[in-house]
């Protein structure tokens, strides 16, 4: 018997749905009926940016707690300051984000929050090159500043560039697809503990196999219907996919709207 399970993921504001088969047969625990407790989404074991629930997770993390304003940093290194392997590359762009921190916890600023995501490549002998350092990270400090501090004993350690994130309507997906493109290298990534995480909540009966099926003939229709769903939310993107195995899949990318004064806002 199959039937379709709804799963969102909400990070702040942001929120994702999947809306995918399921058969009882396949799925024995499965409990038609009912909602599921709204859960945390551990994090991709994987450091890795090649798979595609790191890319999504990734996602997740920068629209729920970044936006306008906030800053993308890129820090290279010149030959003089080039580290020999991924394991100094990173003590070196660790040392950074403590004084980034510490610069502001100095001028009375929120705690840094940043996402990390670490480029290279690797030479036929094992030694790494072309790595650099890619930082999203919350607003406060000047974008100069920012710069200044990517030095070491007084030296500017290699070409850093500081930038005020631009969004649309769908958040920083085009800032992450960049992060994450180029399969050819190696990208490594983490991200500050203060992030609020992707929690999710899975509901069995919310919709009806004939429904999905007609929607995906008639996509048209797809965004009213999907709208009304979620009316507390403005719909920015929807993707039908047909899985011959397995049948229809639907993802939805969402932005709760602006809460009005005095009123609350918990969604459907």
């Amino acid at each position: 018997m199959l039937f379709y399970r709804e799963k969102k993921i909400d990070t702040g504001r942001y929120r994702e749905v999947d809306i995918i088969p399921r058969t009882l047969a396949a799925e024995q625990t499965a409990k038609r009926g009912t909602r599921s407790k709204k859960v945390r989404i551990s994090r991709p074991q994987q450091q890795s940016l090649n798979e595609k629930n790191s890319k999504r997770y990734l996602l997740q993390l920068a629209n729920g707690n970044f936006g306008k304003g906030d800053l993308h940093v890129t820090c290279t290194y010149s030959d003089e300051y080039l580290p020999e392997t991924v394991k100094e590359a990173e003590k070196e762009i660790t040392n950074y984000l403590r004084r980034i921190s510490y610069r502001r916890k100095k001028k009375g600023l929120d705690p840094l929050k940043y996402i990390l995501v670490t480029e290279y490549k690797l030479t036929d002998a094992g030694w790494t090159k072309r790595i650099h350092h890619h930082i999203i990270m919350n607003a406060g400090l000047d974008r100069d500043e920012v710069e200044g501090i990517w030095s070491k004993h007084g030296h500017q350690m290699g070409y850093v560039n500081a930038d005020r994130i631009q969004v649309n309507q769908n958040g920083l997906e085009a800032l992450t697809r960049y992060l994450t493109k180029d399969p050819q290298g190696r990208k490594r990534w983490s991200s500050s503990r203060n992030l609020v995480r992707p929690c999710q909540r899975t509901n069995d009966y919310k919709y009806r196999t004939s429904k999905i099926e007609s929607l995906a003939e008639q996509s048209d229709q797809a965004w009213e219907y999907f709208a009304k769903k979620y009316p507390k939310y403005d719909l920015v993107a929807i993707d039908q996919v047909y899985y011959e195995d397995t049948g229809w899949h639907v993802y939805l990318r969402l932005w709760q709207k602006t809460r009005p004064r005095g009123g609350l806002s918990n969604g459907k």
